[in-house]
């Protein structure tokens, strides 16, 4: 096997294990809500923000700032559903106005990051140091943490959906708001962990991402639609098929950088994911 053949697999890995955290996130709220989260991406570049304050402005180190990116994400997020989300509940155009609530949610974040940090570009230092080989292709240490982490914590939000009474109580509300609210389920306060767990996700996206990119108020523009792609891509509502799709998106892109080039690239992935939807429209493992 080749050794650009092994660099692009190694490559497809670490983009579909990001993908893989980016978009379970907004998959959870999705499965739990039927409503896309459009501030999924602002809350990535909240979670950076904080954590390089901590980290670095406030010279905490990397840990404390890891804790404090995710759960200032979380109360955020939270603050999301409470404030921009809950009081549609009910109502006939509920998906449509949760669009325009988190979109506005978003515009809020973003500027407001752009307000308290300014435009300078920031990193944060990476979690762990030095290079390791992977099948004789060289990556860092950091990004070989991203390949491991990615299914760890896709198994780790398995286990907690299927084996938790909290994770049940989510997935019946997702099932039937009605039904398991007779059962006792109180259903906004399930809202509200699916939010905040969402948000959660985000932020440890986006510290992961802002110790490989540059901290910007637009961090997180480019991985929101990555992660919507991959979600409509695997199929709506299933966890197993947003990760099994990033993975897929995360390979499908290695190669093609290889073959057509960073420009044609994000092109031809949008063609395939409407040639998927056009001959299955739930998605390539979506069940109808």
């Amino acid at each position: 096997m080749s050794d650009m053949l092994i660099a692009t697999l190694v490559s497809g890995l670490l983009l579909g294990s990001l993908y893989a955290l980016m978009a379970s996130g907004l998959s959870l709220v999705w499965t739990t809500l039927g409503v896309f989260n459009f501030a999924h991406g602002a809350l990535m570049t909240l979670g950076a923000y904080v954590a390089w304050t901590v980290s670095e402005a406030a010279g905490l180190g990397l840990a404390a700032g890891l804790v404090a990116g995710i759960g200032v994400s979380v109360i955020a997020g939270v603050l999301i559903e409470l404030l921009l989300v809950r009081p549609f509940y009910g109502s006939r155009n509920m998906m449509l106005i949760t669009v325009m609530t988190t979109l506005s949610a978003m515009i809020i974040i973003e500027k407001g990051a752009q307000i308290i940090w300014g435009a300078r570009l920031k990193q944060l230092p990476r979690i762990i140091t030095g290079e390791v080989s992977i099948a004789g292709a060289v990556v860092s240490s950091h990004e070989a943490l991203i390949i491991v982490l990615a299914p760890a914590v896709l198994l780790a939000l398995w286990w907690f959906a299927t084996r938790t009474r909290v994770g049940r109580s989510l997935r019946a509300v997702g099932q039937n708001q009605d039904s398991a609210a007779l059962i006792g389920i109180n259903v906004p306060r399930a809202y509200a962990i699916a939010f905040g767990l969402s948000a959660g996700l985000a932020g440890l996206s986006g510290v992961l991402l802002g110790s490989i990119r540059f901290i910007t108020p637009s961090l997180g523009a480019d991985p929101l639609v990555k992660a919507m792609i991959v979600v409509i891509f695997g199929g709506l509502g299933s966890l197993g098929a947003t990760a099994g799709a990033a993975y897929v998106i995360g390979f499908l892109e290695a190669f093609l950088i290889l073959w057509l080039g960073l420009y044609w690239t994000p092109s031809v992935i949008f063609l395939v994911m409407i040639l998927v939807l056009i001959f299955r429209p739930n998605g390539l493992f979506g069940r109808g």
